[in-house]
């Protein structure tokens, strides 16, 4: 039996392996070189690899972002390193307007073949410049596609994945995870792009999560069993794209659904699921959808409010008996 890896450990056996295997591939960021990453995700990878590997770059994420995407359409393989999600939108006009929009642009004549890794979430006190989850706002634009890996075998499964894609893939780690722990089988199928996947079987409602809320969710659902509710809890894993057969065979499995998000409600990755649902499999609800997500503030620092503004477990568990209750 292997001992358990930890997410972070994790994501750096996936780039170890890719770098050690395709000369193309390689990784640049703020500080992911000497100092071995902000969330010590990339340490011992420089030591390993080599400066020309493993690139310390200046503080602009336009530029490094924009480096990665020409290294990616001449052929190399980039890993670009973004510190949160919230320093992203530094880099938006790159993502945005250049990555996700240059094959459409070429007439299908250039891939962008870039992988962008960021740390997203809330809960460790680094207030509201460096805590908020803007995974939603990039799953709204075509072009990319939005991965938010939640247990340590998708951390390390979906960086050869994203690498192996043609076009532009970010994957949204939270940082809340880095430290946590489960089995990690090197040698196992991946479970691909776009594909959600069940883990634990139910009857009653539905509740779709990814990242740390699918461990909320997990929790939660222990405790509505001892109240004779049975929940099913589906990993998301996939934004962009979404997951559309799962997600509506267990809508007319269960009839009743909740979506936990860690983005704000307006506008949001929850109420893209919950439009679909609407449109796809409306006569199978029994009830009104509900969501529990990130309060419509700018996190907080103080613990007590941070805490107060993101899903929780009890919250997830009030909700539930509210969908239960709906005739």
């Amino acid at each position: 039996m292997s001992e358990p890896t930890t997410y972070r450990e994790a994501v750096r056996q996936g780039m170890h392996k890719a770098i050690l295997e395709d000369e193309r591939v390689f990784l640049m960021g703020e500080d992911v070189g000497r100092y071995g990453g902000c969330f010590a995700v990339s340490m011992g990878l420089q030591e390993i690899f080599g400066p020309d590997r493993i690139i310390d770059t200046p503080l602009s994420e336009s530029a490094f972002t924009g480096a990665g995407i020409g290294a990616a359409m001449n052929g190399m393989r980039p890993i670009v390193e973004i510190m949160t999600a919230n320093f992203s939108l530094l880099a938006l006009d790159q993502i945005m307007n250049n990555a996700a929009s240059l094959l459409h642009m070429s007439g299908g004549q250039f891939n962008v073949p870039l992988v962008i890794r960021m740390a997203t979430g809330g809960g460790k006190q680094l207030a509201a410049q460096h805590s908020h989850s803007l995974e939603g706002w990039f799953a709204h634009i075509p072009g990319l596609k939005v991965l938010t890996p939640a247990t340590v075998q998708d951390a390390y499964d979906m960086v050869d994945l994203a690498l192996s894609d043609p076009d532009p893939v970010l994957i949204f780690e939270n940082s809340l995870l880095y430290n946590t722990k489960g089995t990690l089988d090197t040698k196992a199928t991946p479970l691909e792009i776009g594909k959600a996947l069940v883990h634990k079987e139910g009857n009653d409602l539905s509740i779709f999560a990814y990242g740390i809320n699918l461990f909320k969710a997990l929790e939660a659902a222990k405790i509505l069993e001892k109240d004779g509710i049975n929940a099913e809890v589906i990993d998301l894993r996939s934004l962009r794209p979404l997951d559309d057969e799962t997600i509506m065979n267990s809508v007319k499995k269960t009839h009743r659904v909740m979506i936990v998000d860690d983005g704000w409600k307006s506008g949001s990755i929850s109420a893209e699921i919950m439009a679909r649902i609407n449109e796809q499999v409306f006569f199978e609800l029994d009830a009104p959808m509900q969501r529990v997500c990130t309060v419509e503030v700018p996190l907080p620092y103080a613990k007590h409010l941070e805490d107060a503004a993101i899903p929780q477990v009890d919250k997830i568990v009030k909700m539930a008996h509210t969908l239960m209750e709906e005739l």
